[in-house]
């Protein structure tokens, strides 16, 4: 690989190069995105994990990719993030941020959290629940019953997970609210957890304060193809039926979609 190209698999990575690669499933792409980020240093991740659904190329591409990185033939997409604030007592004891996805979670696997949510600095529910995510498009609420969010548009999502409640709806906001988890005195224990990798324990009666990130993540992309694509070849959907015309057809190459 030419010089100004930066490999993260396992291990520490550089900042201040042109390209990061990362090569493994999701959890690495993130970790990638977490050297990365400060830098604004673009990430293209090649999936050796299962799904890898931040991944813009498989295994069996690896050479075709090297080609288009030594060629710089690639595009940059920016991703948003979010900006986090474990708060007690009114001090901030915390800060993290997320390119996935904040979720707060039970400590103990045999009780529930309970939880005020608030939007906008107004309340919304009290929930006794497994937990809450709060996420970005790119993350995947959608495996906690949330909707599945196309990256282009700008949104923030609150996903309620198992909640014992008569309204307990996935919820999608601007990007210019805030949103705010209480964790309440009855709870025992609850964690904190960002794009699955940095724990925070909160104590009872933490506030999780979550927006927009000041800073986002940039992604390089191979393709162009369209997200609905991507979705389709990932979780392999059944589409043999669909005699539609299509509005972009899929750029040549190993994996496009």
């Amino acid at each position: 690989l030419p010089e100004d190209v930066e490999v993260v698999s396992g291990s520490d990575g550089a900042r201040g190069s042109d390209l990061v690669i990362v090569l493994g499933g999701d959890g690495t792409i993130l970790r990638g995105a977490e050297v990365a980020r400060p830098s604004g240093t673009p990430v293209l991740g090649v999936n050796l994990g299962h799904i890898g659904f931040l991944a813009e190329a498989e295994r069996d591409d690896l050479s075709y990719t090297v080609e288009r990185v030594v060629a710089k033939d690639y595009h940059v997409e920016k991703r948003m993030t979010i900006d986090v604030v474990v708060r007690l007592d009114g001090q901030a004891v915390a800060r993290e941020w997320a390119l996935n996805d904040a979720s707060i979670e039970k400590a103990s696997r045999e009780r529930m959290v309970d939880l005020v949510t608030e939007v906008d600095g107004r309340p919304l529910s009290r929930w006794g629940c497994d937990g809450v995510v709060m996420a970005t498009p790119t993350g995947y609420a959608f495996s906690a019953g949330g909707p599945v969010v196309w990256p282009e548009v700008e949104a923030m999502l609150l996903v309620p997970i198992s909640a014992h409640a008569l309204f307990a709806r996935p919820l999608v906001v601007a990007p210019t609210s805030e949103l705010a988890v209480t964790v309440q005195p009855a709870t025992a224990g609850a964690v904190l957890w960002c794009d699955g990798r940095r724990r925070v324990d909160l104590p009872p009666n933490a506030r999780v304060e979550v927006r927009r990130g000041r800073r986002p993540v940039r992604l390089a992309r191979l393709h162009r193809s369209p997200f609905t694509d991507r979705l389709v070849a990932k979780f392999a959907l059944p589409v043999e039926g669909w005699r539609g015309s299509r509005l972009a057809e899929p750029e040549a190459g190993p994996g496009s979609a």
